[in-house]
């Protein structure tokens, strides 16, 4: 069985990792959709959010190819993937600068992991322009970015994004 683990942090997830998640299972006999829980970072939306919200996106999908699953992990990806029996990492690339960050990452898994190979997907070109930075920069200034990521999401980050700025002493509203 060909099981691939898809890392990264989805804060949020957007419609271009549910793009290369569509194509992967395509070639993967198992997609595992690895959110980082990284204990040094303060992210918009905590790991259980973001399976949730994960989770929920998925549920629009419709049939994937494949099976996907979605879970945390701490540490470093590719002890994930021995955890697992996983012997590829997925990896989205937009543009040429991704291109330069996942090759470092690539060889670097590489060298701590011979046996777990990184395989890139290109974004769609519909999706290229997206990324979770500046989704989240968009909605915190008040923009529209429904059509960047799941309804799952938008409505995660909405909820966040009301709570954070909303005064103590004033009512919520609706």
């Amino acid at each position: 069985m060909r099981i691939a683990v898809y890392p990264g942090g989805f804060h949020p997830v957007t419609n271009g990792h549910l793009d290369v998640l569509r194509r992967a299972t395509h070639v993967f006999d198992r997609v595992v959709i690895a959110v980082l829980a990284n204990p040094r970072k303060t992210p918009l939306l905590d790991a259980e959010t973001r399976v949730a919200v994960i989770r929920a996106a998925l549920e629009g999908e419709g049939e994937l190819a494949a099976p996907v699953d979605v879970d945390t992990f701490e540490g470093l990806t590719v002890d994930y993937c021995h955890r697992l029996g996983a012997a590829f990492l997925v990896r989205g690339l937009r543009a040429i600068g991704d291109f330069d960050t996942e090759l470092q990452l690539a060889h670097n898994n590489q060298q701590l992991a011979p046996d777990v190979d990184t395989v890139f997907f290109m974004t769609s070109l519909q999706h290229s322009y997206i990324s979770s930075s500046l989704v989240k920069e968009i909605a915190q200034f008040g923009g529209d970015v429904s059509s960047m990521i799941p309804t799952a999401a938008a409505e995660a980050i909405g909820s966040q994004l009301l709570g954070r700025y909303r005064s103590p002493d004033r009512p919520r509203s609706g």
